[in-house]
């Protein structure tokens, strides 16, 4: 009897699995993802009329006001389709190219993929790259073009787009509207029918895939996770395979808009796990989670930590608030376990932290939640990459700031990291691109005509020249039309020096740089224009120097205010004027002696912004 009712529980588990479909979608930013995902939980009923706001899967504010994911968020939805009852389980992903880890472990966790397209604008570069993830995962994709109530949809040209991308028929390309809910209820039909339902099997050991985790200040980190075998119940002992540390399952859920507690979550379905972890980093994104007894041996393939690509150091603008900002940065990294700091000290700015940021972006948006979140005005300094310097006896070390750099004479070579960039543009644009590239130092590899008028240019070049301001120019020369989107290619040796700013003869370390040499006299020479503009004039002249170790290779000098001390002397000698001009030089030289020059915050960011 036991055992027949065992077998009728197997049954029930997996005609479930049968009708569960998991699915991200992918999408180039400003594609009408979060706007579409609205309309799919409207019409599944997952969300009330009365709980709903737009781009309701973007919790944050900051998410809001830029029209971009930042964290990837799970939801359930339940639709029925000819009579039976499905779940849906959307798996929500960033777009932009600095969270691609993110968009990768979202990815391993689904069977298929909404491949959206803005029929106004045509596939971007960040389209292109989620979308080879997806095929890498062998997930089935389905086309949707979006946005097509607008007029100046271009429906046939960027149809054709789709079909040379991945080679569907027209047919299977649905088109919609996320802004009127056209097509919407055809997406849904085309999820159940084309998207496979999940394998694996309840009896084999437990086997679930970590792609995000959140922090609640109640309870600890919540893990979001994928079952791929097994099942997972309340009470259950369990393990982090890559990060070897053991918890109690005090929660387990399936996520809908709220967390709904579940005695048990099985193979194919997607869940939360809540243990009462306090830190952040005990979770990592792509680790797999199983019993501690009787648990596999296999890890889920594909798990890495993440590393960060841009370094720069934090500091608070009042010394004395060095404890409320370190306070502040790891409340922030709770909730954002991709960001690193550890403590630093800087002679012009005191003490502070180097941090290390996935890109541009992502160190803009730690930045700007530490204003407003924790109501921290910092000073950024200018970021960097990270470098391998290898001695002279043969030592390989990592350089994440200038300063740590060992000297000429115990340096041998310098290796620096590189990427491959993908830009798609317009045709009328691909000259002033490629000039602006190359200038980077930038070597093309490929260039692809998608259609007559839109262009795919490959390049290899250093990640340190896109840090600064490629992106904002690239959008510039191409007046907003052209995508980017990149992905780490290893280490190359370069001839790289290291560039010292000094005030009065005196380094400002927070203003130091790793360059390559040929830039070197330029970056200097504009760099020293640029802070002669910033820094306020004092009593004394200061001089601003840029120099590679002893060699000076720029100078310019912020001139004294003067007090016309011989306004007085209406007549007489000569040598009454030439007194008081001599004592004034003395006290100016007395001056500069003691004087401490200061570096306005605006000086610190300006090196971003040499070519405007």
């Amino acid at each position: 009897m036991q055992k027949a009712g065992k077998v009728l529980i197997l049954v029930v588990i997996l005609q479930a699995m049968k009708n569960i479909r998991n699915f991200c979608i992918i999408a180039h930013i400003d594609h009408g993802k979060s706007t579409l995902a609205d309309r799919l939980l409207q019409l599944t009923n997952t969300i009330n009329v009365r709980d709903f706001q737009d781009q309701l899967l973007d919790s944050m504010d900051l998410e809001r006001e830029r029209g971009i994911t930042i964290k990837s968020h799970a939801i359930q939805m339940e639709y029925e389709y000819k009579g039976e009852q499905y779940v849906l389980n959307l798996i929500d992903t960033p777009g932009h190219v600095d969270f691609s880890y993110e968009v990768s472990r979202s990815i391993a966790a689904c069977e298929g993929a909404l491949l959206i397209v803005d029929a106004t604008q045509g596939i971007e570069a960040q389209t292109i790259s989620n979308l080879y993830l997806a095929l890498e995962h062998d997930l089935t994709i389905i086309p949707v073009l979006n946005k097509m109530d607008l007029d100046s949809a271009m429906p046939d040209e960027v149809s054709d787009q789709i079909i040379d991308l991945i080679g569907c028929d027209l047919e299977e390309i649905l088109p919609a509207s996320g802004k009127t809910g056209l097509g919407v209820d055809k997406i849904l039909e085309a999820i159940v029918e084309r998207v496979p339902a999940p394998t694996g099997s309840v009896d084999a050991p437990l086997q679930a895939l970590i792609f995000d985790s959140v922090y609640n200040p109640f309870r600890g980190v919540i893990a979001y996770f994928r079952v791929f075998n097994g099942k997972l119940s309340q009470g259950d002992l369990v393990k982090f395979m890559n990060t070897r540390r053991e918890y109690d399952a005090d929660e387990v859920g399936v996520l809908k808009i709220a967390q709904i507690p579940r005695k048990t979550i099985y193979a194919g379905d997607v869940g939360y796990i809540i243990s009462g972890i306090k830190d952040a980093r005990e979770v990592k994104v792509g680790d797999t989670i199983t019993h501690i007894t009787g648990g596999t041996t296999e890890s889920i393939h594909g798990f890495e930590n993440v590393k960060p690509m841009v370094f720069a150091g934090i500091y608070p603008v009042e010394n004395d608030d060095f404890e409320e900002l370190r306070a502040s940065m790891e409340k922030l990294q709770l909730n954002d376990a991709s960001l690193t700091f550890e403590p630093e000290s800087s002679a012009a700015l005191g003490f502070g932290f180097r941090c290390g940021f996935l890109g541009m972006l992502h160190m803009e948006i730690v930045q700007e939640r530490l204003e407003r979140e924790f109501e921290m005005t910092v000073i950024t300094t200018v970021p960097n990459v990270s470098y391998w310097a290898y001695t002279t006896k043969g030592e390989k070390l990592v350089v994440n700031n200038p300063s740590d750099l060992p000297g000429p004479n115990a340096l041998d070579y310098i290796e620096e990291p590189y990427i491959r960039a993908q830009i798609i543009t317009k045709s009328d644009f691909v000259g002033p691109i490629m000039t602006l590239s190359l200038d980077k130092r930038g070597m093309i590899k490929n260039q692809v005509y998608l259609t007559s008028d839109r262009v795919e240019l490959t390049f290899e070049m250093p990640l340190a020249e896109i840090v600064f301001d490629f992106y904002d120019r690239l959008k510039t020369i191409s007046r907003g039309y052209a995508s980017f989107d990149y992905h780490p290619i290893g280490y190359r040796e370069s001839d790289l020096v290291k560039l010292d700013i000094m005030l009065n003869g005196e380094p400002v370390d927070a203003l130091s740089a790793l360059i390559h040499r040929k830039n070197s006299y330029n970056f200097g020479k504009k760099i020293c224009e640029k802070l002669r503009q910033l820094i306020p004039r004092q009593q004394y002249d200061i001089a601003i120097q840029a120099s590679i170790g002893s060699k000076v290779i720029a100078r310019e000098n912020v001139k004294a205010l003067r007090k016309d001390v011989t306004a007085k002397c209406y007549g007489g000698d000569i040598t009454r004027k030439r007194k008081l001009l001599e004592k004034q030089k003395k006290g100016k030289k007395r001056m500069r002696q003691v004087g401490n020059v200061e570096v306005p915050q605006s000086a610190f960011m300006a090196v971003l912004k040499l070519n405007d």
